[in-house]
């Protein structure tokens, strides 16, 4: 029986494009590497940043250059980039019906805690989360898998008893080496062919059909 819901933050709860990509586009200008604004760039949402930034610049992960593209796009997002965002409709009504219904909610993102927290309140979300889960500036918990596992850890919770919500086929992945089943929202940034290929055990085309799916398990 389901208890426990984990849920991604960029691409599930809300649409942090504008944010995101303008501050990518900041942190690799600072460095001396403009992208071109006709590029798309819209897949680096989601994924552990650094890594996204070190592809666009074709250096490796752990490459200098690609923390101090971070460091830029930090700086830009730190103070405007992280409220360039959207609440995807339904989201709020959503979480509140779920919290009604009993389940514990607990907040999943890779993104730095310290600002998921921050748009959390900004958009009146986190009054319905028992707690919000993110990766360290350090880069500590970035992947998905490692911060599932210090949440059930710091939780004490069954996996069996959780159910993992996001977009991207990290989030996917994350819980199933954790052995928790999935639901993955088609609306985010997880193209078709990506959650194909990850085998979310349920998919999901708005975050309010979360509802009705879990009155099914």
């Amino acid at each position: 029986m389901i208890k426990n819901l984990l849920i991604d933050l960029d691409g599930t709860l809300t649409d942090p494009k504008v944010g995101i990509t303008t501050c990518a586009r900041y942190g690799l200008n600072k460095v001396g590497h403009p992208i071109d604004e006709t590029e798309n760039i819209d897949w680096i949402i989601g994924p552990p940043l650094k890594a996204s930034l070190a592809k666009l610049l074709n250096v490796a992960a752990d490459d200098d250059l690609a923390e101090q593209a971070l460091l830029g796009y930090r700086e830009r997002f730190a103070s405007i980039g992280l409220y360039e965002n959207e609440v995807f409709d339904d989201v709020a009504e959503t979480l509140a019906a779920l919290q009604q219904q009993g389940y514990r909610l607990y907040l999943a993102t890779a993104k730095p805690i310290i600002y998921a927290e921050k748009i959390l309140i900004h958009f009146d979300l986190v009054q319905y989360f028992n707690q919000a889960y993110g990766s360290e500036l350090s880069g500590v918990r970035t992947n998905k898998g490692e911060l599932i596992r210090y949440i059930l850890e710091q939780e004490q919770l069954d996996p069996a008893e959780c159910l993992m919500v996001g977009d991207r086929e990290h989030d996917i992945l994350g819980a199933r080496c954790n052995q928790i089943e999935t639901v993955a929202v088609e609306y985010g940034y997880g193209r078709a062919a990506e959650l194909d290929h990850a085998q979310p055990k349920y998919r999901i085309g708005t975050f309010s059909a979360l509802l009705q799916l879990l009155q099914q398990t």
